[in-house]
């Protein structure tokens, strides 16, 4: 049939009559899982806002609230971040809403702002492995983390050099692979290294005796610090005879004198204010002979031996009984004076003096690895070379040390009522760390 339009067009009749119909709600088959109890598809489902299909390992992102029945109405309990979630099917409640219905028999919305299927998101090998440092807290796992997978064991501790090979993401993060141990979170991973910490813990828990220790650790390649009452001053006996070996490296380096220079031990070397008495440690004769020493004979008698007599005469002569010249030198080295006669200091002090022997690295640090002293405190147990200055004096027993593990480091122990043992177990903690 056909109608008559007044401009002259015409339409087909059975058009009118059919475009009503194309524009009707689309029937599904009763008993679809994503059509609601009447038989027909809503809306929410249609888009992409809600899950079509029950996620493989379901996750929520927070708390989510479910409830006793379809249409959400009566709350009945909550489902935490990286539970275990079992769902049953997919339903759609009389609202048009999808539903998750799970086995114990509660409902949730099964929307994609609430629940998430966790899984891996990507892998790749790196183009080259790549070293990085673990922290104070590390997790294994045998895959990249997703809720399920549990720690593992593993030789990986903390705070130690770990190389990794390939890459991977979760909506967790991103995890590294560590050949032959398993996957880690790259958020307890550094790209420096960061072992100093753990030093700091350890002297926290069994050093921190403000009456009987003061100690100081620096790495030299990152120049991290480690103390425990790092400023107490202490008297600090023979270790203050590290500025003058300091000095007279230097006075070497600049030419000023030759370990060839020789200079004869007279009465005056062991009675200027601040010698120290000659009656103490070492093997030259306690009172004057005249006889000639040269310079690398006392500076070898005063690294290896601690040689009181050696250290006065090189206090004489060649610092020239630690005038301003010696003392300029000295605060220019560590930033602070050095008082010669009362030889009080602390430990952080001690350990930047022998932080600027290393800097110089000649013949003393040399001297210092090979003493009398090395089967004792610092030295005792450390298998790599140390090179360090002892000193005792009444209830004083300390040790200053360069160690030269793979990150060379300064640790300088100061102790009051403590034993030779005490300074060798200190030593041998923050050795296992920085090895």
């Amino acid at each position: 049939m056909k109608i008559k339009i007044s401009n002259g067009n015409t339409i087909f009749l059975a058009f009118l009559v059919l475009f009503p119909i194309f524009m009707s709600p689309f029937i599904l088959v009763k008993g679809d899982r994503n059509s609601n109890s009447n038989g027909q598809m809503s809306q929410a489902a249609a888009n992409n806002s809600y899950f079509a299909k029950i996620p493989s390992n379901p996750n929520v992102y927070d708390e989510v609230t479910t409830y006793s029945d379809r249409n959400l109405t009566k709350a009945s309990d909550e489902i935490k971040p990286d539970s275990k979630i079992s769902i049953q099917k997919i339903e759609t409640n009389d609202k048009g809403i999808p539903v998750f219905k799970f086995t114990n028999g509660f409902y949730a919305k099964a929307s994609h702002k609430q629940f998430y299927d966790d899984k891996q998101l990507s892998r790749q090998k790196l183009s080259k492995a790549k070293n990085y440092w673990t922290s104070e807290k590390v997790t294994v796992f045998d895959r990249p983390y997703v809720v399920g997978v549990k720690p593992k064991k593993s030789a990986v501790t903390t705070y130690s050099k770990i190389q990794v090979t390939e890459k991977a993401t979760t909506n967790h993060g991103t995890y590294f692979l560590v050949k032959g141990q398993g996957w880690i979170d790259a958020k307890t991973l550094s790209d420096k290294d960061e072992r100093i910490n753990k030093v700091q813990n350890i002297l926290n828990q069994k050093y921190n005796d403000a009456d009987k220790y003061s100690i100081y650790v620096k790495q030299l390649d990152t120049e991290k610090t480690a103390e425990i009452n790092g400023d107490k001053v202490m008297y600090s006996a023979s270790v203050s005879k590290l500025p003058l070996l300091y000095y007279v490296q230097e006075q070497l380096d600049e030419g000023k004198i030759e370990t060839s220079k020789t200079f004869t031990y007279a009465s005056a070397v062991n009675n200027f204010k601040r010698a120290y008495k000659p009656e103490g440690s070492g093997d030259i004769s306690k009172t004057s002979n005249n006889q000639k020493y040269s310079v690398g004979e006392l500076v070898q008698a005063v690294a290896q031996h601690s040689d009181n007599v050696a250290t006065n005469i090189l206090g004489y002569y060649v610092a020239n009984q630690y005038d301003s010249n010696f003392q300029k030198s000295i605060k220019d080295a560590i930033g602070s004076n050095w008082d010669m006669k009362e030889r009080k200091v602390s430990a952080k002090t001690a350990g930047l003096m022998m932080e600027a022997i290393y800097q110089q690295n000649g013949d003393i640090t040399n001297y210092l690895s090979s003493t009398e002293f090395d089967n004792q405190r610092i030295a005792k147990n450390i298998p790599v070379k140390v090179a360090h200055k002892i000193g005792d004096a009444y209830d004083y027993r300390h040790d200053v040390a360069i160690v030269y593990a793979d990150s060379p480091f300064i640790i300088s122990v100061f102790t009051e009522n403590a034993s030779y043992d005490d300074i060798t177990v200190i030593a041998d903690d923050v050795y296992k760390i920085l090895k």
